[in-house]
C-alpha cells in the first residue's frame, strides 16, 4: 500500500515539473514571436533605406512606403 502511495506521489511531481517547463517554453516563446515582428518591421525600413540610398526608387517612392510600414 505505501508503495502505491509514493508511486503516485512521484508521479504528480513530474507531472508539475513537466506542466511548469511546458509553461516556461510557451511564455519564451510568445515572447520572440513578439520580438521577431519588430525586428521584421525594422528589417523592412533597413531595405528601404538601402534600396533608396542605392539609387532603386526616388524619394516620393521611398516616403510613400515608408509611410505605409510604419502605419
Amino acid at each position: 500500500m505505501w508503495m502505491n502511495h509514493s508511486f503516485m506521489g512521484g508521479f504528480m511531481w513530474i507531472f508539475w515539473i513537466v506542466l511548469l517547463v511546458g509553461l516556461a517554453f510557451l511564455i519564451k516563446w510568445a515572447i520572440q514571436s513578439s520580438q521577431s515582428g519588430i525586428k521584421s518591421e525594422l528589417n523592412s525600413l533597413e531595405i528601404l533605406k538601402k534600396r533608396y540610398a542605392h539609387g532603386e526608387i526616388d524619394k516620393a517612392e521611398y516616403k510613400q512606403k515608408r509611410k505605409d510600414l510604419l502605419s
